[in-house]
């Protein structure tokens, strides 16, 4: 049985006493380095029962299905907790380590959507928006989609915005102070005068945006896009722009003193006018930027 054709070759599996037939090529490929694979590898002698020749494995046969059908596809089954627990041990017994991570990425993700799980639904917010001076201070509404719509001088001040879709919403003069908006979605969004003091927007993504005045001192720009957005006048103090992609930006007559800028992608922007006394410049991209009449006075270059 283990010839030349032994890749190919069926297995009749009993695990426990429930019946299971495969091939050694599923049982041997996706985790090389398993227990299955050494069983089957043609190494080892197998302890084979008499009914049918099945190869006997002392281990409750309940989630084996679950496993076949990991090294079949690559799939991790949606299961209840209790029952990833269960199959987690029978992938640590036949040793899948690539099951192992899978299972605990999603029992990881699964708890990250729990904690984040916003506290209202779009249908919710478009309510709240048609009275007057709408607050959603200190809110959790993480992964809401939000595009499209009038929240101009909404407050939402202290509030959860992980991963939320503002895009082409019209979101002049809110208030966005302290906020965690990590991983939101800005594209095209009017941000006119909006405050942003505070904030962290890490890896958030604004192009194209209308910053026009805009507050973001203190604020965390990190990894942010703000690829052809429009900043002028926006007040940056303070501000942490690394690796910050800016290319194209209209920054005219923008305040980035004390900025962060290291890494950060300038290339094309127009930073006329601009306030960047002692700024530290030494690694940004700035190639192809206009600094006509830009306050470059103690700039490090």
């Amino acid at each position: 049985m283990m010839g030349d054709s032994h890749l190919s070759s069926l297995i009749r599996l009993s695990i426990g006493g429930k019946k299971f037939c495969t091939t050694i090529d599923t049982l041997t490929r996706r985790e090389p380095d398993s227990m299955l694979a050494a069983m089957f590898s043609g190494r080892h002698t197998l302890c084979q029962d008499s009914e049918k020749g099945h190869v006997f494995v002392d281990r409750d046969g309940k989630h084996f299905r679950h496993i076949l059908n990991w090294l079949r596809d690559g799939v991790v089954p949606t299961l209840t907790d209790a029952e990833y627990s269960e199959l987690g041990r029978e992938a640590e017994y036949y040793q899948l380590l690539g099951l192992i991570d899978g299972i605990s990425s999603v029992l990881n993700k699964r708890k990250e959507e729990e904690e984040s799980h916003a506290e209202l639904t779009r249908i919710d917010i478009i309510k709240c928006i048609q009275s007057e001076r709408v607050r959603f201070r200190g809110v959790n509404l993480s992964g809401l989609d939000l595009s499209k719509l009038d929240l101009s001088f909404v407050d939402f001040s202290f509030a959860c915005l992980k991963n939320v879709f503002f895009s082409r919403a019209n979101l002049q003069c809110a208030k966005f102070r302290d906020v965690d908006a990590e991983g939101s979605i800005f594209h095209n969004a009017t941000l006119r005068e909006c405050e942003f003091t505070g904030a962290n927007l890490r890896g958030a993504l604004l192009a194209g945006a209308n910053l026009q005045s805009a507050n973001l001192q203190d604020a965390c720009l990190i990894d942010c896009s703000f690829c052809g957005a429009d900043l002028r006048s926006a007040h940056l103090q303070t501000a942490d722009l690394t690796d910050a992609n800016l290319e194209g930006a209209n920054l005219e007559g923008a305040n980035l003193k004390g900025a962060k800028l290291s890494n950060a992608n300038l290339k094309g922007a127009n930073l006329q006018r601009a306030y960047l006394r002692h700024v530290n410049l030494r690694d940004t991209h700035l190639e192809g930027a206009k600094l006509d009449g830009a306050n470059l006075l103690g700039a490090i270059r």
